[in-house]
């Protein structure tokens, strides 16, 4: 009996995020929207996780923008990474903030919301499925497994956290598996546990930074997983996804045939082939990593590996890397085992980085990595150790959360956003040029002085 497997392609959002630093410009996508869309994927990843923040920081470009015109050229669904609570930013959000982004950004073309929280805390997801489920564009909404291994992670874990999403309304449940860790025969005993417990499908996702990747989607093919996440063969490997036409052709004549003519992606690589050689000269990128098997103990998300060799090689700094990636497994033990993935990966990455260029563990303290140690950013999957929090991390008895929500953090609200925008002189913005704003100020501050005609006057 056939089983065909589908195919994300993430070549247009996580392939050159994870070794390209996310530089991929719309006009680098453009002359092969179309071949994509005849390919048959069940969805082209192509907006959210860093894409966002790279457009208006270092592209020029509105992402919004970027986001019609994927939508007006594409027939195949546009797949988003949602970061449930953060939304794309790095601080929970206020609740009309994540219904109007989710809402806003279903209008403009997504439609596949996947949505995951940094700690599995289902709290920080509820706004965000809630507002996809809710758009009358129908989009799918996919919830996330973030999948970490640690000493109080387990497949049974991730199995009953997968049953309450799918209770939560979700459509499709992913395991994303951002940092490369999941061993081909536990993912074949994951995936079997969810299917056996689920009655929607179930998408893997993963990272070949451990080398497993290939292996790894093959037993859960076997194992009846239902899509595999996957990049064109110039963004893929290293720290990115398996390549789409290696496994294409690993199933082909078998129940898993993924019915995709690989012939017709020859010269679509090609052309992303072209492109990569132009974004590592053009942002002086390194554009490729070796398999690391140490990635268990670090745990590095493949996008974070590829920024963070960049800002050590542009601080002069590269000498420190293996030191940083020592310490971040001893950074994540004392803050309660969090999986790492934006922003838990950044902060604790950041704190990794304090310790080792100071020479002197918590001797510089971001006020993030405090806010992740004493629950602002929800329940960490161990409780953090007391003398840790007061002693160590100088943090007063009154801020500890004991048992942190959403609905404790303080956020300003869409109108707050809007009225602050206004009154640094752009008197016309629109709802997106607000959800920019709020999501990165400073950033998008700058875009808008560059593409205002004038201060007072809308850019478009």
């Amino acid at each position: 009996m056939a089983k065909p497997v589908k195919i994300m392609e993430t070549v247009l959002r996580d392939g050159h995020q994870s070794l390209c630093a996310t530089r991929m410009h719309l006009s680098d996508m453009l002359p092969q929207l179309a071949a994509l869309d005849q390919v048959g994927y069940k969805a082209l990843e192509a907006w959210g996780g860093a894409t966002f923040d790279t457009c208006l920081r270092f592209l020029d470009e509105d992402p919004w923008e970027r986001l019609d015109t994927l939508k007006s050229k594409l027939k195949t669904p546009i797949q988003m990474l949602l970061r449930g609570q953060n939304l794309l930013g790095y601080n929970h959000y206020s609740n009309d903030v994540v219904e109007k982004f989710v809402q806003k950004a279903s209008q403009h073309g997504i439609g596949v919301f996947r949505i995951f929280d940094a700690l599995n805390d289902v709290r920080n997801l509820k706004v965000a499925i809630n507002a996809a489920l809710n758009c009358p564009e129908k989009p799918e909404v996919q919830g996330c497994l973030v999948y970490t291994i640690s000493p109080v992670h387990t497949n049974d874990t991730f199995v009953k956290l997968a049953k309450e999403l799918q209770e939560m309304g979700c459509h499709s449940i992913c395991i994303k598996d951002m940092s490369g860790l999941l061993k081909p025969y536990v993912a074949e005993d994951l995936v079997k546990k969810l299917k056996s417990e689920l009655d929607i499908p179930v998408e893997l996702h993963t990272h070949c930074t451990s080398g497993f990747g290939h292996a790894t989607y093959l037993k859960a093919v076997e194992a009846g997983v239902d899509i595999i996440d996957c990049a064109l063969a110039p963004f893929s490997s290293d720290t990115s996804q398996p390549c789409t036409e290696t496994m294409i052709r690993m199933l082909e004549g078998t129940e898993h045939d993924t019915g995709i003519d690989v012939q017709q992606l020859t010269p679509i690589s090609k052309h992303f082939l072209e492109v990569k050689k132009r974004l590592i000269k053009e942002f002086n990128l390194k554009g490729y990593f070796d398999i690391n098997p140490n990635v268990l103990d670090f745990q590095i998300p493949g996008g974070m590996l590829s920024n963070l060799a960049n800002q050590l090689k542009e601080a002069g700094m590269e000498d420190k890397y293996q030191d940083l990636l020592d310490e971040m497994p001893r950074v994540r033990k004392d803050i309660g085992y969090p999986p790492l993935v934006t922003p838990s990966s950044q902060i604790v990455g950041t704190m990794a980085t304090f310790n080792v260029m100071s020479g002197e563990r918590y001797k510089m303290v971001p006020n993030e990595f405090k806010d992740l140690a004493r629950g602002k950013f929800g329940r960490t999957p161990v409780p953090v150790d007391h003398d840790f929090l007061t002693k160590t991390l100088h943090i007063a008895e009154s801020d500890i959360i004991e048992d942190c929500s959403v609905e404790d953090a303080k956020a300003e609200t869409f109108d707050q956003f809007k009225a602050e925008l206004i009154g640094k002189g752009f008197l016309n913005p629109t709802d997106e040029d607000v959800l920019s704003y709020a999501l990165f100020p400073q950033v998008a501050e700058e875009f808008f002085k560059k593409h205002y005609q004038s201060i007072t006057a809308y850019r478009r």
